[in-house]
């Protein structure tokens, strides 16, 4: 569970901001409260697990007096409060801790506006107190898991006392619970079924703290022998001790109808006739629902057993409309009906993950945490930190686009040196940067003409090639020469290495010509007029395409607009002007999904469904087909030609191509890595400069190391995705 944190303080300053960037930093959902009634009110509500109260200043509140109004409610027994007291002046005697402790206070933090102390302190707190109060507070819930759960469950000590049966355990046994409680395991009647041997090979397993597992025949109170499958699992306690047992039973299915007809038949000890009827119904209800599979497969069990599953859940399942995850959703519960406790705890957790809004990106646990990737990650991976501020900066930082359209000299030839070039193109080694120094910074249009004349896509297009020239030197045009890396230099180098893929037979083999020049075009325009900042530097700075594209996929979402504004304003560069509306509607939304598709924001997303949906079954498809004769081998090729896939492929394509840099020759990796740290070096000025949030501190020009961050990069972002694309 994420800690969500309360901070109480009368006015923002570099304390509160300091545990504010702390919390987004930790991944901490944060409120904020200025009186002592909000921060009630606020914390009856969420129930915050760590409040931090500002102890500084008494003029504005009593801090002492707002922790004990906390306390008085019962929410706060697992909550950890922290005082922030003020800085301790050279000369002064440290304060007594005790009126803080007595007034309810955990712990005491002294004055540090630093996100780095408030860091570390939230951390700290997470990991010891808060753990611990997240481990008592789930003590209830489990023993209502056991009460409920469907496996007889039996708790003793080292020395095999019985300190804790559930009901199950009671129904299976015939026994009730009192007549068990603080019994030895030997003195209860023992089945002549089992092997003599296997009451010892059991002890001497599970004293050496292994667990222990299979088929075991036990005595019921009615002197009957059932055979059951049992777990038992030896529990550890400090310096590595035997401390308890835990025994989990599931009755064999041959034995259930015969245990359940003789329990409803049998009183519970002490209980009335109003309790003997609900527990009868309640018996009734999991008759049948022991072993899942025996069930299952008996197909005349099968209509009522769904109506029972399904009841529970009725509401759910009555929705007449249904996202997919819903439906997801829906299955896993009904199936935790009537599994085994360790398989719906497991359900549980699969249930949490599904319903978070972040499917697909992983969390950086504190152990990977270092500030190199943490800052790559909030850089590229967010959208801004809107948190609401009276420094923020309404302004355009864009460069303004050009108004008017480059007009295009009459085609051509190539000049030599140039075309010499060239002629190692289609390798991957091609020296982009060779290129830019020949063409004096104008690389894209010369590598587009080459690479669009391989791949046929003026016939395709039905245009002329001075038309498609033109189009070429309008989108280089509007690109920023100014900016170190994502420059028309970097769109050349995209559309090299989307061309090298699209020559691929695994790639030809799923992609049509129509997806193929809609990959073109894309790497030749996703990020034309990039402005040299991240999604954040623009959300943070409010700029005018912020507010535009509602702080989503801000550059994404102007990169593709831009494209088809820049091409459709003039009949000299439209290349699009001859095709069928269809077609050239088809075409468009293909262009824009690949260009949305570089938003690093969706990284692990578009991954993770390319493993899942393209990875994965291709290769048990392969296995199954290495393992048998006769198999169909087309099998992996419908599956990259299915509609849905085709889109998850060109996707993964430009993605890839987008940031092939480390993949390259080193010589070219070190420059670009240079030429992309000089961008985010440049941001990082303008943030402090003008007062904005530093998204990314690690990029301080004065003190970065570029391999460290290239590397946390490489592993973060490149690894795994180019594993899955070769």
């Amino acid at each position: 569970s994420i800690p969500q944190v309360l901070l109480i303080f009368a006015k923002e300053d570099s304390q509160s901001d300091g545990f504010w960037w702390a919390c987004e930093r930790a991944g901490y959902r944060c409120s904020i409260a200025r009186t002592p009634e909000s921060a009630l009110e606020c914390f009856l509500d969420k129930q915050h697990e760590i409040i931090v109260i500002d102890a500084r200043h008494p003029r504005y509140f009593d801090a002492e007096a707002v922790c004990r109004s906390i306390r008085a409610t019962k929410p706060s027994e697992h909550t950890v409060i922290l005082a922030v007291a003020p800085q301790i002046q050279p000369g002064q005697e440290e304060s007594s801790v005790l009126p803080l402790l007595n007034a309810g206070f955990n712990r005491r933090f002294f004055e540090n506006n630093s996100t780095s102390a408030c860091y570390n302190e939230l951390i700290q707190l997470e990991h010891g107190e808060v753990c611990s109060l997240f481990k008592l507070r789930a003590c209830n819930s489990m023993f209502t898991a056991l009460e409920h759960c469907q496996e007889a469950v039996e708790i003793t000590s080292e020395d095999h006392i019985i300190q804790y049966v559930n009901p199950a355990f009671e129904r299976m046994m015939g026994y009730c619970k009192g007549e068990l409680i603080g019994k030895e395991l030997t003195v209860l009647p023992k089945s002549d079924k089992n092997r003599t041997d296997l009451l010892d090979a059991i002890n001497m397993c599970i004293k050496k703290g292994k667990e222990w597992q299979g088929m075991y025949y036990a005595r019921r109170k009615s002197g009957d022998s059932i055979q059951q499958h049992v777990k038992i699992t030896p529990v550890m306690g400090q310096g590595g001790k035997i401390r308890h047992f835990v025994s989990i039973k599931r009755l064999c299915s041959d034995n259930n109808k015969q245990v359940y007809k003789i329990h409803r038949d049998e009183k519970y000890c002490g209980e009335n006739s109003q309790t003997e009827s609900l527990s009868s119904r309640h018996k009734d209800r999991r008759k049948e629902s022991i072993d899942v599979k025996s069930i299952t497969s008996r197909s005349s069990d099968a209509p009522s057993l769904q109506n029972r599953r399904y009841s529970s859940v009725a509401r759910i399942h009555s929705m007449t409309i249904e996202a997919p995850i819903t439906k997801v959703i829906n299955i896993i519960n009904a199936a935790q009906e009537n599994s085994p406790v360790t398989v719906a705890e497991a359900l549980d957790r699969v249930l949490e993950i599904l319903r978070t809004t972040e499917l697909y990106s992983p969390q950086l646990g504190s152990k990977d945490d270092d500030p190199h990737t943490s800052d790559l990650v909030g850089g590229l991976m967010t959208d801004g930190l809107r948190k609401p501020s009276g420094n923020d900066v309404f302004s355009k930082n864009m460069t303004q686009i050009q108004s008017h359209l480059v007009i295009p000299a009459t085609p051509n030839d190539i000049p030599p040196q140039i075309a010499q070039l060239l002629n190692n193109e289609e390798m991957w080694d091609f020296n982009i940067l060779d290129l830019e120094a020949a063409t004096n910074k104008q690389p894209l249009t010369y590598l587009g003409l080459k690479i669009f004349a391989r791949f046929g896509v003026c016939e395709f297009l039905n245009c002329t090639e001075a038309t498609l020239k033109s189009w070429l030197q309008v989108i280089e045009a509007n690109y920023h020469a100014s900016n170190s890396y994502h420059n028309s230099t970097h769109a050349a180098d995209v559309l090299h290495a989307t061309s090298y893929f699209l020559q691929k037979e695994r790639v030809k083999g799923s992609l049509d010509q129509l997806d193929e020049v809609a990959a073109l075009i894309a790497a030749t325009v996703h990020d034309v007029d990039h402005p040299g900042r991240t999604n954040s530097f623009l959300c943070n700075a409010g700029s005018e395409l912020a507010v535009l594209y509602n702080d989503m996929a801000v550059l994404e979402s102007h990169h593709a607009a831009l494209a088809f504004q820049l091409t459709t304003r003039d009949r000299q560069c439209n290349v699009f002007i001859n095709m069928e509306r269809t077609q050239y509607r088809t075409l468009r939304q293909a262009i824009i999904d690949m260009v949305l598709a570089t938003e690093m924001t969706k990284h692990f997303e578009h991954v993770n469904k390319f493993v899942n949906s393209i990875n994965k079954p291709m290769a048990a498809i392969e296995e199954t087909s290495s393992n048998s004769e006769g198999c169909d081998c087309e099998c992996p090729a419908s599956i990259k030609n299915s509609p849905e896939n085709r889109l998850l492929i060109k996707r993964m394509l430009i993605k890839c191509a987008d940031v092939a840099n480390p993949c390259r020759p080193l010589e070219l990796c070190i420059e670009w890595a240079g030429r992309i740290s000089e961008e985010y070096f440049a941001q990082t000025d303008e943030e402090k400069r003008k007062g904005l949030p530093v998204v990314m501190p690690v990029f301080d020009r004065n003190t970065c190391s570029i391999p460290k961050s290239q590397i946390s990069f490489i592993d973060y972002f490149i690894t795994n995705m180019f594993d899955a694309w070769d």
